[in-house]
Protein backbone atom coordinates (compact mmCIF):
# COMPACT_ATOMS: atom_id res chain seq x y z
CA UNK A 1 0.00 0.00 0.00
CA UNK A 2 1.04 3.42 -1.13
CA UNK A 3 0.47 6.65 1.50
CA UNK A 4 -0.94 10.15 1.05
CA UNK A 5 -1.13 12.83 3.09
CA UNK A 6 -4.01 14.79 4.57
CA UNK A 7 -3.32 17.86 6.45
CA UNK A 8 -0.39 16.13 9.04
CA UNK A 9 -2.10 12.59 8.87
CA UNK A 10 -0.79 10.41 6.88
CA UNK A 11 -3.31 7.69 5.09
CA UNK A 12 -3.88 4.92 2.42
CA UNK A 13 -3.78 6.11 -1.33
CA UNK A 14 -6.88 4.40 -1.60
CA UNK A 15 -9.75 4.86 0.74
CA UNK A 16 -13.26 2.91 1.60
CA UNK A 17 -16.24 4.98 0.74
CA UNK A 18 -19.52 2.90 3.03
CA UNK A 19 -22.47 4.93 1.50
CA UNK A 20 -22.73 1.50 -0.05
CA UNK A 21 -23.00 -0.33 3.05
CA UNK A 22 -26.03 1.62 4.24
CA UNK A 23 -28.62 3.05 1.61
CA UNK A 24 -30.95 1.25 -0.57
CA UNK A 25 -29.51 -2.09 -1.86
CA UNK A 26 -27.33 -2.58 1.37
CA UNK A 27 -26.41 -5.55 2.22
CA UNK A 28 -26.51 -7.53 5.96
CA UNK A 29 -24.26 -6.31 8.50
CA UNK A 30 -22.18 -9.45 8.68
CA UNK A 31 -20.88 -8.70 5.17
CA UNK A 32 -20.52 -5.07 5.44
CA UNK A 33 -18.42 -5.35 8.49
CA UNK A 34 -16.27 -8.15 6.32
CA UNK A 35 -15.98 -5.27 3.89
CA UNK A 36 -14.23 -2.97 6.18
CA UNK A 37 -12.53 -5.79 8.06
CA UNK A 38 -11.16 -7.14 3.84
CA UNK A 39 -10.32 -3.13 3.49
CA UNK A 40 -7.96 -3.13 6.46
CA UNK A 41 -6.36 -6.45 6.20
CA UNK A 42 -5.67 -4.44 2.16
CA UNK A 43 -4.23 -1.65 4.37
CA UNK A 44 -6.40 1.05 4.31
CA UNK A 45 -6.19 3.19 6.60
CA UNK A 46 -9.01 6.13 5.66
CA UNK A 47 -12.75 5.34 5.73
CA UNK A 48 -14.99 7.75 4.65
CA UNK A 49 -18.62 8.31 6.07
CA UNK A 50 -21.52 10.68 6.80
CA UNK A 51 -24.62 10.91 8.90
CA UNK A 52 -26.68 10.96 6.04
CA UNK A 53 -25.65 7.48 5.31
CA UNK A 54 -28.92 5.61 6.19
CA UNK A 55 -32.08 4.54 4.79
CA UNK A 56 -35.22 5.36 6.94
CA UNK A 57 -36.05 8.60 8.78
CA UNK A 58 -35.37 6.95 12.12
CA UNK A 59 -31.71 5.55 11.49
CA UNK A 60 -29.74 8.59 11.05
CA UNK A 61 -25.92 7.92 11.09
CA UNK A 62 -26.76 4.19 10.90
CA UNK A 63 -23.28 3.85 8.49
CA UNK A 64 -21.33 5.99 11.19
CA UNK A 65 -22.23 3.03 14.04
CA UNK A 66 -21.70 0.61 11.07
CA UNK A 67 -18.20 1.71 10.91
CA UNK A 68 -17.35 2.27 14.49
CA UNK A 69 -18.97 -1.34 15.46
CA UNK A 70 -16.28 -3.30 12.15
CA UNK A 71 -13.32 -0.93 13.70
CA UNK A 72 -14.34 -2.01 16.86
CA UNK A 73 -14.48 -5.79 16.38
CA UNK A 74 -11.54 -6.13 14.12
CA UNK A 75 -8.79 -7.99 15.51
CA UNK A 76 -6.11 -5.63 14.44
CA UNK A 77 -4.05 -2.31 15.47
CA UNK A 78 -6.99 0.47 14.26
CA UNK A 79 -5.06 3.41 15.62
CA UNK A 80 -3.60 4.45 12.89
CA UNK A 81 -7.48 4.75 10.83
CA UNK A 82 -8.96 8.04 9.73
CA UNK A 83 -12.33 8.31 9.58
CA UNK A 84 -13.97 10.84 7.99
CA UNK A 85 -17.17 11.67 8.29
CA UNK A 86 -19.75 14.86 7.09
CA UNK A 87 -22.53 16.78 8.20
CA UNK A 88 -25.09 18.84 6.72
CA UNK A 89 -26.40 16.64 4.82
CA UNK A 90 -30.27 14.85 5.42
CA UNK A 91 -32.71 11.77 4.22
CA UNK A 92 -35.99 12.34 5.16
CA UNK A 93 -36.66 8.46 4.38
CA UNK A 94 -38.74 8.92 1.05
CA UNK A 95 -35.24 8.68 -1.22
CA UNK A 96 -34.65 12.27 -1.43
CA UNK A 97 -32.09 13.78 0.14
CA UNK A 98 -32.00 17.64 1.52
CA UNK A 99 -29.72 20.29 3.01
CA UNK A 100 -29.31 22.01 6.47
CA UNK A 101 -26.37 23.95 6.60
CA UNK A 102 -27.08 26.44 9.23
CA UNK A 103 -24.30 26.41 11.92
CA UNK A 104 -26.41 25.58 14.66
CA UNK A 105 -27.85 22.22 13.01
CA UNK A 106 -24.32 21.62 11.89
CA UNK A 107 -22.86 21.58 15.35
CA UNK A 108 -25.44 19.49 16.80
CA UNK A 109 -24.84 16.89 14.25
CA UNK A 110 -21.09 16.87 14.82
CA UNK A 111 -22.30 16.06 18.70
CA UNK A 112 -24.08 13.01 17.28
CA UNK A 113 -21.15 12.10 15.18
CA UNK A 114 -19.40 11.99 18.14
CA UNK A 115 -21.26 9.76 19.99
CA UNK A 116 -22.68 7.13 17.25
CA UNK A 117 -18.13 6.99 16.35
CA UNK A 118 -17.79 6.74 20.11
CA UNK A 119 -14.45 9.06 20.04
CA UNK A 120 -13.22 12.39 21.71
CA UNK A 121 -12.69 14.41 18.88
CA UNK A 122 -13.38 13.33 15.06
CA UNK A 123 -10.63 12.99 12.58
CA UNK A 124 -11.80 14.17 9.73
CA UNK A 125 -15.04 16.47 9.75
CA UNK A 126 -16.69 17.77 6.64
CA UNK A 127 -19.02 20.47 5.55
CA UNK A 128 -21.17 17.75 3.04
CA UNK A 129 -23.45 20.01 0.35
CA UNK A 130 -23.75 23.64 0.46
CA UNK A 131 -26.91 24.79 1.60
CA UNK A 132 -28.18 27.92 -0.86
CA UNK A 133 -30.82 28.89 2.09
CA UNK A 134 -27.57 29.71 4.19
CA UNK A 135 -24.55 31.58 3.73
CA UNK A 136 -21.19 29.52 2.83
CA UNK A 137 -19.75 31.53 5.09
CA UNK A 138 -21.42 30.54 8.16
CA UNK A 139 -21.65 26.87 7.70
CA UNK A 140 -18.23 26.77 7.33
CA UNK A 141 -17.66 29.06 10.28
CA UNK A 142 -19.38 26.44 12.36
CA UNK A 143 -16.80 23.99 10.94
CA UNK A 144 -13.93 26.16 12.37
CA UNK A 145 -15.83 26.61 15.81
CA UNK A 146 -15.89 22.64 15.88
CA UNK A 147 -12.07 22.69 14.88
CA UNK A 148 -11.08 25.43 17.24
CA UNK A 149 -13.26 23.97 20.03
CA UNK A 150 -11.12 20.75 19.55
CA UNK A 151 -14.45 18.46 18.91
CA UNK A 152 -12.59 17.95 15.32
CA UNK A 153 -8.96 17.60 14.12
CA UNK A 154 -9.33 18.56 10.73
CA UNK A 155 -12.11 20.34 8.38
CA UNK A 156 -12.59 19.47 4.86
CA UNK A 157 -15.79 20.45 2.67
CA UNK A 158 -17.38 18.62 -0.21
CA UNK A 159 -19.25 19.18 -3.19
CA UNK A 160 -17.51 22.71 -3.55
CA UNK A 161 -16.61 24.93 -6.68
CA UNK A 162 -13.29 26.39 -6.74
CA UNK A 163 -14.64 30.07 -4.78
CA UNK A 164 -15.92 27.85 -2.15
CA UNK A 165 -12.74 26.12 -1.88
CA UNK A 166 -10.85 29.61 -1.72
CA UNK A 167 -13.39 30.69 0.65
CA UNK A 168 -13.58 27.92 3.26
CA UNK A 169 -9.72 28.00 3.82
CA UNK A 170 -9.52 31.47 4.57
CA UNK A 171 -12.42 31.29 7.05
CA UNK A 172 -10.58 28.14 8.50
CA UNK A 173 -7.19 30.22 8.55
CA UNK A 174 -5.31 28.56 6.17
CA UNK A 175 -6.37 24.90 8.04
CA UNK A 176 -8.91 23.42 5.03
CA UNK A 177 -6.93 20.13 4.41
CA UNK A 178 -9.05 18.19 2.08
CA UNK A 179 -12.14 18.43 -0.81
CA UNK A 180 -14.37 15.75 -1.67
CA UNK A 181 -15.73 16.36 -4.91
CA UNK A 182 -17.73 13.95 -7.67
CA UNK A 183 -14.83 12.81 -10.22
CA UNK A 184 -14.94 9.64 -12.46
CA UNK A 185 -14.22 9.03 -15.81
CA UNK A 186 -17.78 9.86 -16.94
CA UNK A 187 -18.00 12.81 -14.45
CA UNK A 188 -14.86 15.22 -14.98
CA UNK A 189 -15.92 18.25 -14.61
CA UNK A 190 -14.19 18.77 -11.07
CA UNK A 191 -10.88 18.80 -12.81
CA UNK A 192 -10.69 22.63 -11.78
CA UNK A 193 -11.07 22.01 -8.08
CA UNK A 194 -8.36 18.64 -8.57
CA UNK A 195 -5.82 21.44 -10.23
CA UNK A 196 -6.53 24.20 -7.57
CA UNK A 197 -6.61 21.05 -4.73
CA UNK A 198 -3.35 20.23 -6.07
CA UNK A 199 -1.54 24.11 -6.39
CA UNK A 200 -2.79 24.71 -2.41
CA UNK A 201 -1.40 21.53 -1.16
CA UNK A 202 -5.06 19.94 -0.32
CA UNK A 203 -6.28 16.55 -0.44
CA UNK A 204 -8.65 16.07 -2.88
CA UNK A 205 -10.63 13.22 -2.39
CA UNK A 206 -12.71 11.75 -5.16
CA UNK A 207 -16.68 10.26 -4.48
CA UNK A 208 -18.31 7.49 -6.73
CA UNK A 209 -14.76 7.44 -8.94
CA UNK A 210 -15.80 4.14 -10.35
CA UNK A 211 -18.95 6.20 -11.83
CA UNK A 212 -21.68 5.34 -8.97
CA UNK A 213 -23.04 2.10 -7.24
CA UNK A 214 -25.52 1.11 -9.94
CA UNK A 215 -22.50 1.80 -12.87
CA UNK A 216 -19.06 0.80 -11.41
CA UNK A 217 -19.48 -2.96 -12.55
CA UNK A 218 -19.83 -1.25 -16.19
CA UNK A 219 -16.75 0.81 -16.38
CA UNK A 220 -14.76 -1.25 -18.73
CA UNK A 221 -17.47 -1.49 -21.40
CA UNK A 222 -18.95 2.48 -20.87
CA UNK A 223 -15.35 3.38 -21.30
CA UNK A 224 -13.19 1.05 -23.53
CA UNK A 225 -9.68 2.58 -22.94
CA UNK A 226 -9.28 1.28 -19.57
CA UNK A 227 -10.18 -1.99 -20.63
CA UNK A 228 -8.07 -2.17 -22.78
CA UNK A 229 -5.26 -0.71 -19.96
CA UNK A 230 -6.70 -3.01 -18.16
CA UNK A 231 -6.43 -6.27 -20.10
CA UNK A 232 -1.87 -5.22 -21.03
CA UNK A 233 -1.60 -5.33 -16.77
CA UNK A 234 -4.14 -8.01 -16.28
CA UNK A 235 -6.39 -5.92 -13.66
CA UNK A 236 -9.76 -4.81 -13.57
CA UNK A 237 -10.67 -1.47 -15.85
CA UNK A 238 -11.64 -0.22 -12.03
CA UNK A 239 -7.76 -0.71 -10.55
CA UNK A 240 -6.50 1.00 -13.63
CA UNK A 241 -9.31 3.72 -13.09
CA UNK A 242 -7.91 4.50 -9.53
CA UNK A 243 -4.50 4.32 -10.30
CA UNK A 244 -5.01 6.94 -13.40
CA UNK A 245 -6.24 9.13 -10.44
CA UNK A 246 -3.39 8.59 -8.76
CA UNK A 247 -0.98 9.37 -10.64
CA UNK A 248 -2.62 12.78 -11.85
CA UNK A 249 -1.60 14.66 -8.54
CA UNK A 250 0.08 13.59 -5.06
CA UNK A 251 -2.66 14.96 -3.39
CA UNK A 252 -5.71 12.74 -4.74
CA UNK A 253 -7.06 10.02 -2.68
CA UNK A 254 -9.75 8.33 -3.95
CA UNK A 255 -13.15 6.67 -1.81
CA UNK A 256 -13.93 4.15 -3.92
CA UNK A 257 -17.50 2.66 -2.34
CA UNK A 258 -18.01 -0.87 -1.45
CA UNK A 259 -20.12 -3.54 0.13
CA UNK A 260 -18.56 -6.34 -0.62
CA UNK A 261 -14.22 -7.63 0.29
CA UNK A 262 -13.65 -8.82 -2.67
CA UNK A 263 -14.29 -5.14 -4.81
CA UNK A 264 -12.37 -3.22 -2.07
CA UNK A 265 -9.35 -5.67 -1.90
CA UNK A 266 -9.30 -4.97 -6.09
CA UNK A 267 -9.45 -1.33 -5.12
CA UNK A 268 -6.47 -1.43 -2.66
CA UNK A 269 -4.32 -2.86 -5.50
CA UNK A 270 -4.48 0.25 -7.35
CA UNK A 271 -2.23 1.84 -4.78
CA UNK A 272 0.90 0.08 -6.15
CA UNK A 273 -0.58 -0.02 -9.83
CA UNK A 274 1.94 1.72 -12.21
CA UNK A 275 0.79 3.39 -15.43
CA UNK A 276 2.97 4.67 -18.68
CA UNK A 277 3.20 7.92 -19.72
CA UNK A 278 1.52 6.67 -22.41
CA UNK A 279 -0.94 4.78 -21.14
CA UNK A 280 -2.39 7.75 -18.40
CA UNK A 281 -2.60 10.01 -21.84
CA UNK A 282 -4.69 7.73 -23.35
CA UNK A 283 -7.14 7.86 -20.68
CA UNK A 284 -7.06 11.55 -20.20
Amino acid sequence: MQYRRIGEVQVSAIGLGGMPMSIEGRPDEARSIATVHAALDAGITLIDTADAYHLLAGEVGHNETLIAKALASYGGDTSGVLVATKGGHLRPGDGSWTKNGSPDYLKRACEASLKRLGVDAIGLYQFHRPDPTVAYADSVGAIRDLLDEGKIRMAGISNANPEQILLANEILGGRLVSVQNQFSPRFRSSEPELDLCDRLGIAFLPWSPLGGISRAADLGSAHGEFTRVAEAHGVSPQQVCLAWMLAKSEHVVPIPGSSRPETIRDSAAAADLVLTAEELASLD
